[in-house]
Order: C-alpha cells, then structure tokens, then sequence
C-alpha cells in the first residue's frame, strides 16, 4: 500500500486491488495549558558595540536588569565583567572591579540603584586604539626606527620641486642658482675658486658665481645663457631642480621647454636703476615671460628683486615697493592672484643675502619675511597625478651606450623594466634604466620627477623633443587637426585662416596652420558667435581650427592641462596664447593620403 496516500488501492502483481483498511482516527492532542503571568516580562537585552576602543566595563547587574551583550573588536580586553551569578540574590559590588559602581562598603542593592554612566558611553563609536589610519601607521615607523634605518628601507622620501629661473637678461639668474648651489654644498669651495680665478683672468670677476649654471664656453664669453642649464640642490625638507632658461629674446623656445617642465617659477628682477625699467619696457622680456610662464602651466611665480646690495639702491624699502607696485597689476592681468600665487623676496644675488639665511637687520631693518629658501621649503606643494595614465614629454635626446631621453614625468609612474609606447610613432621601448637628477640609477620615477632614461628597442635617431613616452594601455592621442581657443596678444596685422606660426605644447616646437577661424567671443557677453569670423585682431578671443603637418601628441585642456596649453609664435614675437578644445582625430586623413599616393598599373 502506498505511503503517499493512505486510501488509495495496493497493487500487488498477480494478486487483485485490495480496498485498504481503515485505520481508526486518532484523537487529537489535547492543548498546551500556559501558567497564568503574574509579573512583568523582563526587559529586553543592551547590545553595545565598541571598535577599536578600551571597552568599558557595566556595572554588575542585578536579575531585574536587562543582560548585556557587547562586541569588542581591537580594543582592550582587560576590562571585561565576571559572569553574573545566576542566583536570585544580588551579585556583590566587587563583581565588576573596573566598573563606577559604588566600593564594596556600600550594600549590592545600592549598585542595582545607582545608573551606570559607563552604559551611555559604551555606545559611543571610536576609533581612538584604531591603527588603520595611514598617518597613524606612519608615525609608528617613524617613533620605532631611527632615520637610518628608515632612509635605508624606504629610500629618499623627500618631496620634489621644479623651478624655473625667469627674467630678463643680465637680471641675475644664474648668478642666483650658481650662489645657491655653493650655500648648498652642490657645488664644493674648491670648484668656486676655480671658477672665481677663470673668470678674474678672462675679466668677468662678478661673473664667476653663474659658471655653475653656464657651462659651454659660448655662455661663459658673452655672459649669456644660451641653453637651458640643469642643476639639482636639496635642503633639510624637499629636493629641487633647477631650470635656468635664458634670459635673451633670440633663445625664447629655449625657455618656453624650461618652462613646460617647470611647478614654480622664479621670476628674477634687477633692481638697479634702469635695468628695471629696460626689462619691463615693451621690448624687454620681462612681460614675456611672465605670460609665456603662465601658459606653460606654472601655477606659483616667486618674484626674487635682485641686486638690492646695488650702489643705486642699498637695501631701500622705497625702490622694493616701488617694483611690486609697477609689477603687481601685469602679473594679476596674465592671470595670476597676486594674493595667493604671488610673493616678492628682496634678496642679493651675489653677496648671497637673504638666499639661504635671513638678510641681517643691519643691511635691511625692513624685511621680516622669509629668505627664498625658507619659503620654497614651506609652501604648498603642488598637485601630482601619480596614479593617471603615464606621461612623460621628451625635452632631450643623446647617445651614451644606448639611447637616453630626459624629461620631466607629467602624470603616472614607471618603473625599470617597463614596456611603454614611444608616440607619436608608436614605437614599443623597454625601460633599461632609470637615473635621477645625481646620475645615480633608481628603480622608479614618479609624477614630477625630472629623470633621465635609457631605452631599449628605438634608435635616437628616431626620437625628436615633443616625442611623448606613454603607458600602452593609455597611450596619448596624436592627432593633426584640433580645435583650440586662442586669445590673440600681439600682432602688427590681422589673421586670417591659412595663417602660419611656430607653435610651442610642453617640449614640443612645430610649424601649423590656422585651417579656419571658427567662432569669435564677444567681450560684452563672452558668447560665441554663430558665424565665423572673417579675420582676428589683437586682443580677440576666437576658437580656431589648427593643422599640423606631423602628428602631434597633445591632450584636451580639461584632461591634461600641462598637454593641452600651448603659445604662437611669429617672427621672434608670441602672438598668441591657447587651449585645446577639441581633438580631431580620424582614419580619413590617412585612408586620403593613400589615395593619393596610389598609383595605377595598367596590365599586359
């Protein structure tokens, strides 16, 4: 018979359906009986939980309290109660040792009574015995090892600064970062006097401080820096680059690269009575570069009033105040908050007051601020990118055993041994060795990092400065036409579409053409215009078409602004000052030139 169903008929091979029996129904159970209540449920249980923190102890409970259930994760053991007895008598005060009951003088009902205040906080949420918080950890490592061992385990920790001297020519600019060389001990007693003793026989004796920068004999004869000089100092907090660009209208694309790999710029001003003047003049360089700097994505400009020990001036307060007044609405008009980003140091180049020391109060009773150092040591670091997609703008190339490229690492970080992408050629490279500022070999470089790299898989007669290495999961884009906002600084006519200039994108210096003029912004309303313009005028803002002849690599202002602003050049003035917009980029312009280059067989 089936188990499923008690009624149903068995069938039993051979034999006929047999009616099952009837099984006699059992009675029902009889119901649950429940003792009437005569006093009031008890309450229900506390549950605390405490993370991190020393857990504080209840008091001991009575059997008319509610239980406790506490969760204690990281924090202190130590201070856990012992079990409450199950009896109905009162547990005795010294249960709970830890706890603010009353002493064991008092009788137990009296605890019962008494509210625990420890309950309240037992809720609280604490992280105080946490160590998960990075800075914690931190300084843990710091209080358990010397600086020894540290330095030997985590290597060079300090931040890094690049800064770019800018200025006039004849201003002081390698005077200044040769002195701060010496005060530094890059460049040893030995090697001044050297220096000193050349320059006293070729008749430059004030001259000598600057031949730690101007190394080729070209620089050294005329005083003048050709070249963009490379140096490196370090202090007690940070490691800085120097970038000494030159001060001379003909070398302008030479400071522009400076510039482009530059986070601070030293604006270096003379002031003597009349260079002053000669600099900040219409022809002189010192507006220039104040834009040019601006452009190139320097986002900190130090203005260092050199020449203070001068005869003419002799530490006056008038002549300083004099200068920062003329200078100050120039720099706020090229975009700068004089507030914020701006500060003005009074400081002798040559004598090396008020550098690295603060400048006695015998020469300047004025002057309360900060030496140069002082503040660069101590102002806010800049934004670094270090987890975007790697790039690293090439300003140098040269053969020594390989193929060496030096630039400074825009965004991301890359390590020795890693396979990046060469664009705008798309040259697969291997990282063989990385070499910091000093020309010792590291194993990685970060963003900001000024290096020196040695590749393998590419010749350097494939490389040109402009060239950008790249990470190939994220390669930079290479495009020939973009659309680009351009505000027009100075121009003897106007421009139209077909209009040549130089153009200068962090290392990059390449010939375009403005392919049309797109829209114009009206000053009154800042709005684009729906036609186009027919031409542009000094002082204009218009969005343009630009063409190049080359690929070229550059980013959207928005994404990359250090890869995304760029100058115009023309017949040894800038023109013009812009931002990428828009990047155009295709398969047609390829799939056009192969039409072009196609030729046609015609068979036998």
């Amino acid at each position: 018979m089936s188990r499923l169903n008690a009624n149903a008929f068995s069938f039993v091979p051979g034999q006929g359906f047999r009616i099952p029996q009837q099984q006699p129904a059992q009675p029902p159970p009889p119901p649950l009986e429940r003792p009437p209540q005569t006093e009031a449920p008890a309450p229900a249980p506390t549950i605390s939980l405490n993370i991190g923190g020393s857990k504080p102890a209840p008091p001991p409970s009575a059997p008319s309290q509610p239980a406790t259930i506490s969760l204690n994760i990281g924090g202190d053991k130590s201070s856990a109660p012992a079990p409450t007895p199950a009896s109905s008598a009162p547990a005795p005060a010294k249960a709970a040792p830890k706890a603010d009951a009353p002493s064991e003088s008092q009788p137990a009902n009296a605890s019962a009574s008494t509210p625990a205040p420890a309950a309240a906080s037992s809720k609280a949420f604490t992280l105080d015995r946490a160590k998960t918080d990075t800075a914690a950890v931190a300084q843990d490592v710091r209080n358990a090892a010397d600086e020894e061992i540290l330095k030997d385990l985590y290597g060079q920790a300090k931040e890094h600064l690049n800064i770019v001297f800018i200025g006039h020519v004849d201003a002081g600019k390698s005077t200044m970062g040769g002195n701060l060389l010496y005060l530094c001990g890059m460049v040893d007693k030995r090697t001044m006097e050297k220096y000193e003793r050349e320059a006293k026989e070729a008749g430059r004796d004030s001259w000598y401080l600057s031949w730690a920068l101007d190394s080729t004999p070209q620089e050294r004869a005329k005083g003048k820096t050709v070249e963009v000089g490379r140096a490196y100092f370090e202090t007690d907090s940070r490691r800085y680059t120097i970038l000494d660009a030159p001060g001379h209208k003909t070398f302008v694309p030479s400071m522009i690269s400076g510039a482009a790999q530059a986070d601070v710029a030293i604006l270096v001003i003379s002031a003597r009575k009349g260079e002053f003047e000669t600099g900040f003049e219409k022809g002189g360089q010192t507006r220039e570069h104040i834009m040019l700097v601006k452009t190139a994505g320097v986002s900190k400009v130090i203005v260092v009033i050199n020449k203070m020990d001068e005869p003419t001036v002799e530490w006056q307060k008038s002549r300083f105040d004099e200068i920062k007044d003329k200078l100050s609405p120039f720099i706020k008009a090229a975009g700068f908050s004089v507030k914020t980003d701006v500060t003005f140091i009074p400081v002798s180049a040559y004598t090396g007051a008020n550098l690295k020391d603060r400048v006695d109060k015998k020469l300047c009773t004025w002057w309360d601020g900060p030496s140069l150092l002082e503040h660069l040591d101590n102002m806010p670091m800049v934004d670094r990118k270090i987890h975007a997609p790697l790039m690293m703008p090439v300003s140098e190339k040269y053969k020594d055993m390989g193929t060496i490229i030096v630039g400074k690492v825009e965004s991301g970080h890359m390590r020795k041994g890693d396979t990046l992408l060469l664009m705008p050629n798309k040259n697969t490279v291997e990282v063989a060795a990385i070499y910091n500022e000093m020309e010792d070999e590291v194993t990685s470089a970060l963003c900001g990092d000024n290096v020196r790299i040695r590749l393998r898989g590419v010749d350097d007669e494939d490389i040109s400065p402009g060239f950008v290495l790249t990470s190939p999961a994220n390669p930079i884009h290479s495009v020939r036409q973009f659309e680009a906002q351009l505000a027009i600084l100075d121009h003897k006519s106007i421009i139209c579409a077909g209009y040549s200039a130089v153009m200068h994108c962090h290392t990059l210096s390449e010939e375009v053409t403005l392919a049309a003029l797109l829209h114009y912004f009206d000053k009154a309303t800042g709005r684009k215009s729906k036609k186009p313009p027919q031409y542009a005028k000094r002082g204009q803002k218009i969005v343009a078409l630009i063409e190049t002849s080359e690929p070229v690599c550059v980013e959207r202002f928005v994404d990359y602004p250090q890869l995304g602003r760029f100058t115009l050049r023309d017949e040894g003035k800038t023109i013009a000052i812009g931002k990428i917009t828009k990047l155009v980029e295709g398969p047609l312009d390829e799939a056009a030139e192969g039409v072009a280059n196609m030729s046609l067989s015609q068979g036998a």
